[in-house]
């Protein structure tokens, strides 16, 4: 594969005041302007989004954007893949451009929901569960909830030791200006915050954020190359799959990502992998192969996930402390990985990275992707 990323850009994550086109077009301002070219416009556009009619009242999106963006008369696409949107988008991107049908695109994606009450938030993330559990009550959370206890219960461990998690990437996102919150945790803010859905409490939780990011790929040999992309699928009805304890669907992805870089695990050094709840960190780091099932605790108390660490895990803060504008959050994961290759992410930098993994999920785990990039060097 000859793709490579020109560029990465972005908004700060949290509470904005900005609507969701204004977040769409400042983050692919700036990916423009840092693009070889002097901000040369890319060939297509592509744009990834989960609810814009529903959280934003904005259908059509991808004419207003390239409006906005002075790319009127460029093809362009609109990718919805729940809270993997933003992966999606951009492996829908790379496999365009790796196709020959266009030299460039820019990738954008983005979701603005601090606008919307948290009921009709709740509501609308539900969609992408299964409708039948949704019939009997189900909610994002509750669904987490259910995951994340069948894993502890696997494996013997305890809900409070997970709040490490928690506290590592707080940690960082407080220094991470991009991230939505600034200021750190203890293991006992996390014991002692509210119930959730038992036994995930508030700050097991990843908030509701606003914010887009972008990417420019293209085939021209830049700073960053896609070397491997995977994503695989899985029945909606959690309650049905043959285990409670990891996501099959990331587990496909990894291994066809892996596959076609043709690597193994061993040489990722580099991760931001969906914590939307804190539990789900420990599986996706099983689910991708850093860790054996039921290890990645151990493994991370070891120190082994630190910015330090031999793969440094979502030193950005990740979802739980960067934020989680839906849409966004898989392509952002992606420009995390970007910045770090190239030495550019600041407070956050963690040493000299080489190949970073970046693995989204989608729904409750029924559409997942994984990313591979290496350091152009």
């Amino acid at each position: 594969m000859s793709v490579w990323v020109s560029a990465a850009g972005r908004t700060r994550f949290g509470r904005r005041e900005e609507d969701l086109l204004g977040l769409l077009t400042q983050a692919g301002k700036d990916a423009l302007e840092r693009a070889p070219g002097g901000g040369t416009p890319p060939e297509a556009l592509f744009v990834g989004c989960m609810a814009p009619g529903p959280l934003s009242g904005i259908e059509n999106l991808v004419p207003k954007v390239a409006e906005a963006l002075e790319m009127t008369g460029a093809p362009g696409f609109h990718v919805n893949a729940a809270s993997a949107s933003g992966a999606a988008v951009f492996h829908a991107a790379v496999h365009a451009v790796a196709s020959g049908s266009y030299r460039s695109a820019l990738v954008l994606a983005g979701e603005k929901m601090t606008a919307a009450p948290l009921t009709d938030v709740t509501t609308i993330l539900s969609h992408s569960l299964s409708p039948r559990e949704v019939l009997h009550g189900a909610t994002m959370p509750s669904m987490a909830a259910l995951v994340s206890q069948a894993y502890l219960d696997a494996f013997s461990l305890s809900i409070e030791d997970v709040g490490i998690v928690t506290v590592a990437n707080r940690e960082r996102a407080a220094l991470n200006p991009y991230a939505h919150f600034q200021k750190p945790v203890t293991l006992a803010e996390v014991r002692e915050s509210r119930m959730i859905s038992s036994p995930l409490r508030l700050l097991h939780v990843a908030p509701i954020s606003d914010g887009a990011c972008a990417a420019v790929i293209t085939r021209a040999t830049d700073r960053v190359a896609v070397v491997g992309i995977g994503q695989g699928t899985d029945i909606p009805d959690v309650v049905l799959r043959e285990t409670l304890t990891g996501f099959r669907a990331t587990r496909l992805a990894a291994q066809r990502a892996y596959s076609m870089a043709g690597i193994t695990r061993k040489e990722v050094d580099l991760a931001e992998v969906h914590d939307a709840f804190a539990p789900f960190e420990l599986i996706d780091l099983e689910d991708v192969g850093l860790c054996g099932p039921g290890e990645a605790l151990l493994w991370l108390q070891k120190g082994n996930g630190a910015p330090t660490g031999i793969v440094a895990v979502n030193p950005s803060g990740g979802i739980l402390g960067r934020g989680h504008p839906v849409g966004a959050s898989g392509l952002a994961q992606i420009v995390e990985i970007v910045l770090q290759l190239q030495g550019e992410a600041g407070k956050v930098q963690a040493g000299k990275r080489r190949l970073g993994l970046a693995q989204s999920v989608g729904g409750m785990g029924s559409n997942n992707f994984v990313t591979l990039l290496r350091r152009g060097d």
